[in-house]
């Protein structure tokens, strides 16, 4: 049996935080979500884009919270007698403290992942890989930033044994700053590719800024690098610069420390073989795609890295499922049979776009079933961003796409690019869109929807699964 997360002394050190009202013995959890909150969670009242936690101390705390965490500013306010609350300067400058406090106290082994594409991907897989060799802690969601790096930190418990952290930036600068709050004993870089281009001169910028994982990395820590980028010789002269020594790769090509041997992608799983540390192993990953098959090269290598056994990492990513909006599928029942939703919604760029497509290529549909794509705006491009919409055009075709449904200003750009024979409907907006994709399912269809996280194509996934039932496939 485990003990409390934090015992109240520890948790007010590490957040330098003066106490108010009647504190409690424990904090047995973080929070930042008072609609989610747990009896006896911390609640941290973070200043996010949209909303000011502050806003939510009443409810969490009528909804079970230990306590609050709040700025002396609102205290001064708002506080009552009746409340039991941490005062601070600053509020996520405190979850930041309690977040180091955690990585100072863990003996765990940690890994950091970061990457233009396959981060949350490769660290799921990470999660499942290592679950067999003792207990992981992993960041949920896509919680990569300034507040979800510190409050995966302050969530790890004492007894982990993996922590497992993704680290995601569209500025320079950012990931120095996530990763010298880690200090990750392995670090793994899925690719560089034209991600969040808008904000750098160039990909060689954007190689630099993920470079800046090694910044945090321990001494006699490891790099993992994909062999198959050509970006990866200017990331190795990156961690050398930065005293590293131990730098691996991964993908097919020679000389890589994990080296694709052979691959059978199937509609539902991948397999492969991998060459790793001298032997030979057969790996099936239960989720399909051929940039999984990448991104497992390196979750192996870094399992090896670990001293895991790589057959028993292996065997933990038979079971891989892909999270929502990442992958997931879905079987949508219709009066005539049922069709397959295929939910990339959660983001795009034009290295998942293409992977996504591609994804829907290998999806079987059965007559009179059709494969349809469902696409919306690829954010954060910069002046090439129509002409990497109308590029998508020929992936569209090698895919088999019998119809496309397209929103957003820049798929207007693809949409012009297609034969009329693709077109199933335009509109600028993914709300205009979604009544055309819900008349247009039947019966055998395969339906991909994938767009920037600012595009909205989510609420179309969510109409699909409601209006026809779905049910997870596993």
């Amino acid at each position: 049996m485990t003990g409390p997360l934090w015992s109240i002394e520890a948790f007010l050190d590490a957040t330098g935080a003066g106490a108010r009202g009647e504190m409690p013995d424990a904090v047995t959890g973080i929070s930042i979500d008072s609609r989610t909150v747990v009896a006896g969670e911390a609640f941290f009242a973070i200043l996010g884009d949209r909303f000011d936690g502050h806003d939510f101390v009443a409810k969490a705390l009528s909804n079970g919270a230990g306590l609050a965490v709040v700025s002396a500013d609102w205290a001064a306010e708002h506080a009552t007698d009746a409340m039991a609350l941490a005062v601070v300067d600053d509020v996520l400058v405190a979850l930041e403290g309690l977040g180091r406090a955690a990585r100072e106290r863990t003996n765990a082994k940690i890994l950091a992942v970061t990457g233009s594409v396959g981060k949350t991907s490769t660290k799921e897989a990470l999660r499942s890989a290592l679950s067999g060799a003792g207990k992981v802690h992993a960041s949920v969601a896509s919680f990569n930033n300034h507040w979800g790096v510190p409050l995966t930190l302050a969530r790890m418990p004492r007894e982990a044994e993996f922590g497992v952290f993704e680290v995601g930036m569209n500025h320079a600068g950012e990931i120095a700053t996530l990763i010298d709050m880690i200090r990750p004993q392995v670090a793994l870089v899925t690719n560089v590719v034209a991600v969040h281009i808008e904000y750098f001169e160039n990909i060689e910028a954007i190689a630099d800024a993920k470079a800046e994982i090694f910044t945090g990395l321990v001494p006699g820590g490891t790099a993992i690098l994909n062999a198959d980028n050509p970006l990866t010789p200017r990331l190795k002269r990156a961690a050398r610069d930065n005293g590293i020594d131990d730098i691996r790769t991964f993908g097919e090509a020679e000389g890589a420390d994990a080296r694709l041997l052979d691959v059978t992608l199937l509609a539902d799983r991948s397999r492969f073989s991998i060459g790793i540390g001298g032997a030979v192993h057969d790996v099936e990953i239960g989720a399909p795609g051929r940039h999984l098959v990448q991104n497992a090269l390196g979750v192996l290598l870094a399992a090896h890295a670990l001293g895991v056994d790589v057959e028993m990492a292996a065997s933990g990513l038979a079971g891989l499922e892909q999270p929502r909006g990442r992958g997931r599928r879905s079987v949508l029942t219709l009066p005539a049979g049922e069709a397959v939703l295929i939910d990339e919604s959660y983001n795009a760029n034009p290295t998942s776009m293409r992977a996504a497509l591609a994804l829907l290529g290998q999806a079987p549909v059965s007559v009179p079933g059709r494969r349809i794509a469902v696409l919306g705006d690829m954010l954060e491009l910069g002046s090439e961003a129509a002409q990497l919409h109308a590029d998508l055009a020929d992936p569209v075709e090698k895919a088999a796409v019998d119809l496309a449904f397209l929103s957003g200003p820049m798929m207007k750009s693809l949409w012009d690019a297609l034969p009329e024979a693709r077109k199933g409907a335009y509109a600028v907006t993914s709300e205009e869109l979604e009544s055309h994709v819900v008349a247009a399912v039947g019966a055998g269809d395969a339906i991909m929807v994938k767009g920037s996280l600012g595009s909205r194509m989510g609420p179309i996934v969510t109409a699909l699964t409601e209006r026809f039932a779905a049910s997870h496939k596993e």
